[in-house]
This record gives structure tokens, C-alpha cells and sequence, in this order.
């Protein structure tokens, strides 16, 4: 008997513009590189595609080849395993300025948990590129077309991610994930590189079927672009273009209550009143709705005692209380809530989960959370 298959994202990266008011995470240009970067599959397949972006670009941008073979580690890969990737049937590709591009499938098994490395030589100054500011782990940028070589000596460091939009696999058609969607809580920041350990991860380890897909993008707020587009202009792209997606996962509100105030410093800042973002929620939620898919959401995170200059204040708190108030309570249009706060000190991270900033969890915070989340609530 033969299972019907389509395509599937097995690992998504939220992009954003280098040339943004706001820059907490600053981007970089390559000019004749290699550029090695690791990704792990969430789900696996019988072939893959890879997805590529220049989004933000503001020239088209060359690709002079694209590899992508299995990671050892650092900028290791095993040789063996060393695939070139075609575009259109060529092995270069222009992607125009603002556009994404797409490979030609590789029609052989691949995993959940797979770790790859995908090369692209970049043979032109790319100036600043559409970037992630959290990496799945930390890249590798060599001088030259290196693109099988089987260790990048001698490469550069970065730990942002660069082009690189998401993975497709083609699994079984009845296949269906979550898209994890919001700010630095759901992207991972601070959580260590390469250990696959964000909230989104640790509770996609916990689902009997499908997977999660991450869509996080920290500093991202729901009402205000500025690093990156607000969430409510994200839908689209990245959640109801994400092919599978039957569940999203939403965590957003931090930087909309704190950054006004980081970047207002030391002036006194005005950020959204608690009827204006619950607006916004509700809207989230309505359009998901219309898409036909079951949305969940988490109360906004502890965040006193934040050590970026202008972040926590009175007004801020009394904000986000008073949304979370009604997150728990009867009236919000979510299909399900997750409080991810603790009963105990509901305004600040236990000391234990903080990783030293009073904003951002550690490992071990991130897996709290996620074990606080019923997987009941995700019927894949």
C-alpha cells in the first residue's frame, strides 16, 4: 500500500532586515565565502528541500553553489554524506532582492533529530543579509568555494543565522505540527547553542506525534515593528504559508511592554495599554481561526528585575498583570492557555531558570516551561 506524501517543514528560522531603527542584533555582509551552517530536522521524511532568503535583501543576491551533507562537529562534516543541491537543475541561483528561493528536492531518507550542515558559497559582496539573531548553533565563514571540504580551517565564527529561511520534508500527507510563534522565549536566546534546547524544542520531545517548528523571533513585539515585522504582519509568511501547520503556539508581549522604555532611556516611555494589546491578541487569534487552526496561547513571562536599562517598570507590570488576568479568565478566544509564569513569584524568574538577566531562561528554565505545557492540548 502505498502512503501519500507532501511537503512538510521540519525547520523553520524567522528572518528579519539588516537595515532596521532598532538593531539588537546587527547583521553581516560575506564577499567570497563559504558559509557553513548547522540545522537540526524536527521531523523527517523520504526526501527534503532547503529554503533560502533574501527577503530583506536590497540587490539580487548569487549563489555560487549549495552542499549540504550530514554535521560532525564544529564546522566538521562526514564526507560521505556530502550532497550538492540544484536549483532549477543548475547548481548557482540569483534570488532576487526580496524573494526566496527554494532547492530542488534530495530524494533520500531523512530523520527527526538529523543534524545537517547546509554550505553555500557566496562568491559576491553580499552586503548586509537577512539574518535570525539566534542560530540553531554557531556558523563557520571561510575564504573561497569550499563547499565539500570536510573541516573549514581556519573559518570565522558567527552565531547568528544568515539566508537560511527552513527545511521541507516529504512525509506521509496526514502529517501535522505546530509553529511556534513569537519573541526570544519561543526563538531560544540564551539557551546553549547546538543543544536543541528551547522551550519549543523541549516540549516538541514531549508530543507522541507530529513536531514543532520555530518561528520565534526575539525582540519581536505584536503591535510595533522595528526588529523585525510586528507579529499580526507575520501571519501570513510565517505561520499560514508554513506547509502542515494544524497548531500555533504564541508567546509575545515582553517587548512590547519593555523595549519602549530601553529605548526611550532614561526618558520616561509609553508603551500599549492592556485593552490595546488584547486587541491585538484577539485579532492573532481570529485570523488563525478563519485559517482553520487551533491556537494556543501562554501568558506573558516574568520579567522584574530586568537588567536592560529601562525594561521593567511599575506601568509595565501593572500592563502585563492585567493581560494575564484575562488570559486565565473565561473571555479570551484562544482554543487553550499555558501559564508559564510560577504560582510562586509570578513577576520574576526563579533564580535557578534565570540566565542573568532577569528577562531570558537558561536551559533548565526552558524545559520548565515546556513541562508545564499540557501536550494534551496539541491533537496532531
Amino acid at each position: 500500500m502505498t502512503t501519500t506524501t507532501t511537503w512538510i517543514a521540519a525547520h523553520r528560522t524567522a528572518v528579519l532586515g539588516p537595515h532596521e531603527d532598532v538593531q539588537l542584533f546587527p547583521s553581516r555582509s560575506f564577499t567570497d565565502q563559504t558559509v557553513r551552517q548547522p540545522l537540526r530536522l524536527a521531523g523527517g521524511g523520504e526526501a527534503l528541500r532547503v529554503r533560502l532568503s533574501n527577503r530583506y535583501g536590497t540587490a539580487p543576491l548569487e549563489i555560487g553553489g549549495a552542499h549540504l551533507a550530514t554535521r560532525t562537529r564544529g564546522s566538521g562534516i562526514d564526507p560521505a554524506t556530502d550532497i550538492p543541491l540544484t536549483f532549477s537543475g543548475t547548481a548557482t541561483a540569483t534570488i532576487p532582492a526580496g524573494d526566496e528561493l527554494v532547492s530542488d528536492p534530495v530524494h533520500q531518507p531523512f530523520s527527526a533529530g538529523q543534524e545537517l550542515a547546509l554550505s553555500l558559497h557566496l562568491p559576491g559582496d553580499t552586503g548586509p543579509t537577512t539574518f535570525s539573531p539566534v542560530a540553531h548553533d554557531i556558523g563557520h565563514a571561510a575564504p573561497g568555494s569550499r563547499l565539500d571540504a570536510e573541516v573549514l580551517d581556519g573559518a570565522e565564527e558567527f552565531s547568528t543565522g544568515h539566508l537560511l529561511a527552513g527545511v521541507d520534508v516529504l512525509a506521509p500527507a496526514d502529517t501535522r505540527i505546530v509553529v511556534a510563534f513569537g519573541d526570544s522565549w519561543i526563538e531560544g536566546a540564551a539557551t546553549t547553542p547546538g543543544a536543541d534546547n528551547s522551550f519549543p524544542s523541549q516540549l516538541g520531545r514531549r508530543l507522541d506525534r507530529g513536531w514543532i517548528v520555530n518561528q520565534g523571533l526575539s525582540g519581536n513585539r505584536l503591535l510595533t515593528d522595528g526588529i523585525g515585522e510586528h507579529l499580526l504582519a507575520r501571519i501570513d509568511h510565517d505561520v499560514l504559508a508554513v506547509p502542515g501547520v494544524s497548531h500555533v503556539l504564541v508567546h509575545i508581549g515582553l517587548n512590547d511592554l519593555g523595549l519602549p522604555g530601553v529605548i526611550a532611556h532614561p526618558e520616561p516611555a509609553e508603551g500599549p495599554t492592556a485593552a490595546e494589546f488584547i486587541a491585538g491578541l484577539t485579532t492573532l487569534a481570529d485570523r488563525l481561526h478563519t485559517a482553520g487552526l487551533t491556537v494556543i496561547a501562554c501568558t506573558l513571562g516574568t520579567y522584574q528585575g530586568a537588567t536592560y536599562d529601562g525594561f521593567d517598570s511599575a506601568a509595565g507590570q501593572a500592563t502585563r498583570a492585567e493581560i494575564n488576568a484575562w488570559l486565565l479568565g473565561d473571555d479570551h478566544p484562544f482554543d487553550a492557555v499555558a501559564a508559564v509564569a510560577d504560582p510562586a513569584q509570578p513577576a520574576r524568574i526563579r533564580a535557578e531558570f534565570n540566565v542573568g538577566d532577569g528577562l531570558h531562561v537558561n536551559d533548565a528554565g526552558a524545559k520548565a516551561l515546556a513541562d508545564a505545557v499540557d501536550t494534551t492540548l496539541f491533537k496532531l
